[in-house]
């Protein structure tokens, strides 16, 4: 190879984009970025948007005064919302390192990291454990009738009252007298458990007496999980590069859905009085410190801050890409996205209680309870049931996916980023793998007969305050420790433009006071978790607190040990050193480490392709390009380039 040749590819490797050619490259051929920005945008909307935007926001909203709730919801994601959305982003890109490269920024706190990755793995453990409940309910579907439209089934029990009566002849949407029958034994019953609820109760999960009790598997469920597992690997199976290209459809197609079933449901007779009960303000309740709790809650878990997955996606963006735009952008959008789908939600609700004779409020629910009941519920009394409730589950999957992909890619980008070397980085596709197969044998349990309870206990404890903990220190990291005049020159740097006097002012004040309020909130608030009637027992509310605490617990570990291992022969020097950021902390690579981070360390140097990258050229072209290329060791910054597209 000639000097020029090589010249061009360095420059090729550097800048994006050979000489005279109109397709340009990854900027961090190493590591690799985003296919274009649209990737980035739609996998961290994929990301935000998730199942708690159908079943747990607007049942919230509902809850806390309707249109009333609005107000201090908007409230939060202005002050609170945005702005840890953006800081998460620019943290991430700003270094182009995972969750736990990031922290060289001041050493010492990277038990944050480790945080981080401890409640993605809980999250990422449960949450596909909902996702194949919802392929199960998927398939079971693709059938001419329902299988929890009628009572006459071997699951259900004397307590149970259909809608559409008991009897499946000649019983159609148009068979008034059949629907009014069964109306009058509704009413007549004292106690009524419906289809759908007895389905999902007796034959889904065919739940047992207790947590403890953990009975056989369900292995329709285990099948499920196993798809749904292989579903995320294959679209994750060449990191962003693939996954960017997947989420063009399960970003944008559950719009499509929640669009087809908002038309349909507000055309219904009942609809209009559901949406009444969605938007009706009640005032009074805007002096309610827990309509405020719920709000501020709400935003934090909704925008999946401090999961370590917004840091790992903004970590794949090219250095100068603007950040701030995107962070509004995919924020407004979640949001949107939530008060929409309350639309959905309550047009089909306030149906379903008009065809009940009942109140709103007595149909309404969020959680499981909401997916997997009342809404199939509602659904058997639409024409063509099976095909809005193909759609509807359809949906979920494709809300919960775009969450797991990112949740997944945290856990292998930390272990990348970590070990570091060119080798794994070369073979990532065998860390996802090792990640989805861990993954799945740790659902296995929640698959059993016991597994509800167990998901349910790992989602009100395992990402709860947790959460909360991990951001405050976050903010405290970089505005105190590391300090705001310095992350704010980071960010002008990498922008163009230092962050707005908004924004500045949020991270240092109004943003660590929400989350510090949402804490208090949270512990004050607090009431032991229970399962419909099912009272969880005192033993495994201490695994609860033990999960969510064994995420916060990494931070105080690491700092002791960091500072035990630090130089200094007295404690407050090595507490001084622990503290200082990394010699390598900045940007990823040469080309953008300026002012201050003009560096000539051997982090900080930039190589063309290494030795073993150029095997397939043959040993003599490489024996030519060996005087080219300079060899670094190999860092956790992404500082070595590497052409193999797959990094």
């Amino acid at each position: 190879m000639s000097e020029s040749n090589s010249g061009a590819a360095c420059l090729a490797d550097q800048n994006g984009a050979v000489p005279g050619e109109p397709v340009k490259k990854d900027e961090n051929s190493r590591r690799g970025n985003w296919g274009n920005q649209i990737e980035f945008v739609l996998t961290s909307v994929g990301y935000a948007v998730g199942l708690g935007n159908v079943w747990r926001f607007p049942y919230l909203c509902y809850r806390n005064g309707g249109g009333a709730f609005m107000f201090p919801y908007f409230i939060m994601l202005v002050f609170c919302g945005i702005p840890l959305f953006f800081l998460e982003l620019s943290f991430g890109q700003f270094t182009s390192l995972g969750c736990l490269g990031v922290w060289k920024v001041s050493p010492m706190f990277k038990g944050v990291g480790y945080g981080m990755m401890v409640v993605s793995t809980y999250i990422g453990i449960y949450y596909n454990v909902v996702i194949c409940i919802a392929f199960y309910y998927f398939f079971m579907s693709m059938t001419n009738l329902l299988p929890w439209t009628y009572c006459n089934n071997p699951w259900n029990t004397p307590d149970c009252t259909g809608v559409l009566g008991t009897s499946r002849a000649n019983t159609t949407f148009a068979n008034v007298s059949a629907v009014m029958s069964g109306l009058t034994e509704i009413v007549n019953r004292t106690k009524r458990t419906s289809p759908s609820e007895e389905y999902w109760r007796n034959y889904v999960l065919n739940i047992s007496d207790g947590i403890g009790n953990f009975g056989e598997v369900r292995l329709p469920i285990l099948g499920c999980l196993a798809v749904s597992w292989v579903v995320v690997f294959l679209c994750l199976i060449r990191g962003v590069k693939s996954s960017g290209k997947v989420v063009y459809f399960t970003a944008t197609f559950p719009y499509v859905v929640l669009t087809i079933l908002f038309i349909r449901g507000i055309t219904l007779e009942g609809a209009v009085s559901g949406i009444k009960y969605y938007l009706t303000p009640q005032w009074e309740k805007i002096l309610d410190a827990k309509v405020w709790g719920d709000a501020a809650s709400q935003i934090f878990y909704s925008l999946g801050c401090a999961w370590g997955g917004l840091i790992t996606m903004a970590s794949y963006n090219k250095f100068h890409n603007n950040c701030f735009r995107d962070s509004i952008i995919i924020s407004v959008t979640n949001c949107g996205t939530s008060v929409y789908a309350g639309f959905v939600i309550f047009s089909i609700l306030g149906f379903m209680a008009h065809h009940l004779g009942v109140d709103v409020s007595e149909v309404a629910d969020h959680g499981p309870g909401l997916a997997f009941v009342a809404y199939p519920e509602a659904l058997t009394l639409l024409p063509i049931s099976p095909l809005w409730s193909l759609l509807f589950f359809f949906m979920l999957i494709l809300l919960g996916l775009g969450t797991q992909f990112c949740l997944l890619e945290t856990l292998v980008t930390a272990v990348v980023d970590e070990i570091g070397t060119d080798w794994i980085i070369k073979n990532k596709t065998y860390v996802t793998l090792g990640v989805a197969i861990i993954g799945f044998l740790l659902g296995v349990p929640l698959t059993t007969q016991a597994g509800i309870y167990w998901l349910l206990l790992m989602d009100n404890y395992a990402a709860s305050f947790s959460l909360v903990v991990i951001s405050c220190i976050m903010c405290i990291c970089i505005m105190y420790v590391y300090g705001h005049k310095n992350y704010f020159k980071d960010v002008e740097m990498m922008l163009g433009f230092p962050p707005p006097i908004f924004f500045r002012i949020c991270w240092r004040f109004v943003s660590p006071f929400i989350i510090t309020f949402i804490l208090i909130f949270t512990v004050i608030q607090y009431k032991p978790i229970t399962y419909n009637d099912y009272v969880y027992p005192s033993w495994s509310l201490v695994i609860g607190f033990a999960m969510a605490l064994s995420s916060v617990i990494c931070i105080p570990i690491y700092a002791l040990f960091k500072i035990a291992v630090s130089e200094g022969s007295t404690f407050l020097e090595r507490l001084k050193n622990s503290v200082k950021p990394d010699p390598d902390w900045g940007p990823a690579l040469q080309e953008h480490r300026k002012g201050r981070y003009a560096t000539t360390g051997p982090e900080s140097v930039e190589v063309c392709p290494l030795k073993e990258d150029l095997k397939d050229e043959g040993k003599e072209k490489l024996k030519e390009t060996e005087d080219e290329i300079g060899l670094t060791i190999p860092g956790s910054n992404g500082s070595t380039l590497n052409p193999s597209p797959s990094a």
